[in-house]
């Protein structure tokens, strides 16, 4: 049976995709990750002796190897989500992600185009190109402003959003100009387990439970609509049967909090998991980072309608679930949390930037 190409797949999203992926269905994975400081295999172990699982360590930006791997492995479909992805970090050196956002994303397109070329007719019409994007390409949101739609026109307001925003347009290029057959999705917030602890859910967690203060920037205001990994995988899964082609769709988890809500949350599951400090008194707000968007909403009305899809999880149900994996799981967030994390933790919250309050 022909296997998909994953990207990224060492990644947090894209691990729990891997593994989702093999769970339900019976095509093999190709894996394609460069092992960056957010990818890791042991995000992979518990598919280590499956066959249909190929790991592949590289870099989606090396053409050469991009098409070997498409040529040796003829795979019916590419879903793409090996990115740079954390916004403060695009704040401190953008570079990278114009590198692997947009770069890599064009060199990937560019592969596949060549790839199709050498396929029979049959086998063009079954391949997908599924590029996995974010809900930050649309900008910012009012409080009382209605949620993204596919339509609404892009509007980055970070490094990484515009390094975002320019892959989506690749993507839509290429469909347009070479009928290379794509499709995208914007997501919300992703958190769950295996996420790099330097997103806001896992930094709370661990520092909670090592007695490290809990930093909220600015008053805690800004308000992202949270969406459980798991619920994208299958959201993903079955855009890759169903979805249109040419088309984009929102994929949201329909939980809108904001951040100071999400640690307090945080706080009261660990109280109750793992009892003993005042988790919430960790609490200290920061100043704010450059251009903070106030809020992102994605509208799910046409993934919904033409997909079938709609999350399951709520947020206290996700959470719970999250909460737990990384108390059962302290190895696998010990491998991560050192090195190259800690040094991006203390610089970026080193003390100058805490301000007291509330």
């Amino acid at each position: 049976m022909k296997p998909i190409l994953v990207t990224g797949g060492a990644g947090f999203i894209g691990s729990n995709f891997v593994r989702h992926w093999l769970n339900m269905e019976p095509s093999p994975v190709v894996n394609l990750d460069k092992l960056t400081y957010a990818g890791n295999l042991a995000s992979l172990s518990s598919i280590a002796q499956d066959s249909r699982h190929s790991f592949v360590r590289g870099d989606i930006c090396d053409e050469r190897l991009v098409g070997e791997l498409l040529h040796a492995h003829r795979p019916w479909a590419i879903i793409h989500f090996a990115a740079e992805s954390h916004v403060d970090r695009s704040i401190h050196n953008g570079q990278d992600f114009i590198r692997t956002n947009v770069e890599g994303t064009f060199c990937l397109l560019q592969a596949a185009r060549e790839y199709l070329n050498h396929l029979s007719s049959e086998e063009r019409s079954a391949f997908r190109f599924v590029h996995i994007s974010t809900d930050e390409v649309y900008g910012s949101l009012r409080p009382d402003a209605p949620a993204f739609t596919e339509s609404t026109p892009y509007a980055p307001n970070s490094p990484y959003s515009a390094s975002k925003a320019a892959a989506d347009h690749l993507v839509r290029a290429f469909h347009h100009t070479y009928v290379l057959p794509t499709i995208t999705t914007n997501c919300s917030n992703n958190y769950g387990p295996c996420q790099f602890p330097e997103k806001l859910i896992p930094l709370m967690i661990h520092n909670a439970l090592n007695g490290k203060s809990l930093p909220v920037y600015g008053d805690g205001s800004n308000v992202r609509d949270w969406l459980y990994v798991l619920d994208h995988c299958e959201a993903i899964r079955q855009v890759v049967h169903k979805g249109a082609l040419g088309e984009t769709y929102n994929i949201g988890g329909q939980c809108e909090k904001n951040n100071l809500e999400v640690v307090k949350e945080v706080c009261a599951i660990l109280s109750e998991l793992r009892p003993g400090p005042n988790y919430a008194s960790l609490i200290r707000f920061v100043e704010d980072r450059p251009g903070h968007d106030l809020r992102y909403a994605v509208d799910i009305s046409k993934v919904r309608r033409e997909i079938g899809w709609t999350p399951k999880e709520s947020f206290s149900s996700g959470l719970r679930k999250t909460i737990c994996w990384f108390l059962e799981n302290s190895s696998w967030v010990e491998s991560v949390t050192s090195g190259s994390y800690r040094e991006w933790i203390d610089i970026h919250y080193e003390a100058g930037r805490q301000r007291i309050g509330q």
